[in-house]
């Protein structure tokens, strides 16, 4: 990922919800963790135009798996340049919030 080049916000759920759930990131279940953990009903569709997108990035990986001779799954993982986005989006969050906390009670 280019350095000047920042992850949205909905990549940074998506990347989160692949951490979040290791080796069970898969469609659903990234469907399923985000509307539970963020409150994000997504279209099945709209997560997988994302994680491609962060695929081409090279910020996850995915691999096609069939667990115990079922269906067959695109399971994705993050790499470390996905880490790295990570740690850099909450860091540029956490600097921006710092000192404003004060700020929405007035509002």
């Amino acid at each position: 990922m280019a350095k000047n080049e920042h992850l949205g916000e909905f990549e940074q759920l998506a990347l989160l919800a692949v951490l979040r759930l290791g080796k069970d990131a898969y469609g659903a279940r990234i469907q399923e963790e985000l509307d539970r953990t963020a409150g994000r009903s997504t279209a099945i569709s709209s997560i997988y135009i994302t994680l491609t997108r962060l695929e081409s990035k090279g910020l996850v990986r995915s691999d096609m798996n069939a667990p115990n001779g079922g269906r067959p799954r695109r399971y994705f993982r993050l790499e470390p340049d996905g880490v790295r986005a990570l740690k850099a989006s909450r860091d540029a969050l956490l600097s921006m919030w710092d000192g404003v906390e004060s700020e929405l009670e007035t509002v």
